[in-house]
């Protein structure tokens, strides 16, 4: 294998990790603003008295006996 051919070899490997890198990123931000989209929306269930809990509440969860 001549130093062109090892050459392209790295850079297709190279090439094919900053995918991967890039995919990571784009599915952590998209994870990102679905938790946010959640969070909002349960506040709003929330304040509006649609759904109640006491984690949602801010009270803190009674301690077991």
């Amino acid at each position: 294998m001549g130093f062109l051919d090892k050459a392209k070899q790295a850079a297709e490997q190279a090439t094919a990790k900053a995918k991967e890198g890039v995919e990571d990123v784009q599915v952590k931000r998209e994870l990102s603003q679905t938790y946010n989209e959640l969070g909002k929306v349960a506040f709003e269930l929330v304040e509006s008295n649609e759904i109640t809990h006491p984690q949602l509440e801010g009270q803190p969860p009674a301690m077991p006996t």
